[in-house]
């Protein structure tokens, strides 16, 4: 198994593997509108003898530290296709897309996801408590490659559209 970058003609394994592996289209139509949208940063797949097992996507994602943008990532979806999970495929893509983004400009990455698996990546719920995005909880962690990146005291977290979620309400002025 290796673990490349994907190629436009790996799109149609891509497509099923996510369909086949989330029971729907649903991640499918998220890397379409991502692609699309010219955010998709980091791409890659596992693959042996031409045959695509894995595939994850980052993407560029809005945050603002106390009104600085902070050069983050989305790590959104990851896929492992259903007869092959649970053999180190989504580590390995996991790994390699980490380390792509952290040789690269990124400073932080944003995932929801099992908290039990993206723990042992440095992943942390703590870490995200703070920020203000559309999620909360266990499985909302963050992941800093620059240390310090994500302190701020006004920390804001904004999906694109394809993510289909909404910001976090702004406070009313008191008044």
């Amino acid at each position: 198994m290796t673990t490349r970058r994907r190629l436009p003609a790996d799109d149609d394994a891509i497509r099923h593997l996510n369909d086949a592996a989330f029971g729907g289209t649903a991640e499918s139509t998220l890397i379409a509108d991502l692609r699309a949208a010219d955010l998709a940063v980091i791409e890659l797949v596992a693959s042996a003898h031409d045959d695509i097992a894995g595939h994850i996507l980052f993407s560029t994602l809005s945050v603002r530290s106390d009104g600085r943008p902070v050069d983050a990532l989305a790590l959104a979806p990851m896929a492992v296709r259903p007869d092959r999970q649970r053999a180190g495929i989504g580590t390995a893509l996991v790994r390699a897309g980490l380390e792509a983004a952290r040789s690269g400009k990124w400073r932080a990455v944003i995932v929801l996801g099992h908290p039990s698996y993206y723990l042992r990546f440095g992943f942390s719920a703590e870490r995200a408590r703070h920020l203000k995005a559309p999620f909360r909880g266990d499985a909302f962690m963050a992941l800093e490659f620059v240390p310090g990146a994500l302190d701020g005291a006004d920390v804001s977290v904004v999906y694109p559209p394809a993510f289909g979620v909404t910001p976090p309400p702004v406070p009313s002025p008191a008044g």
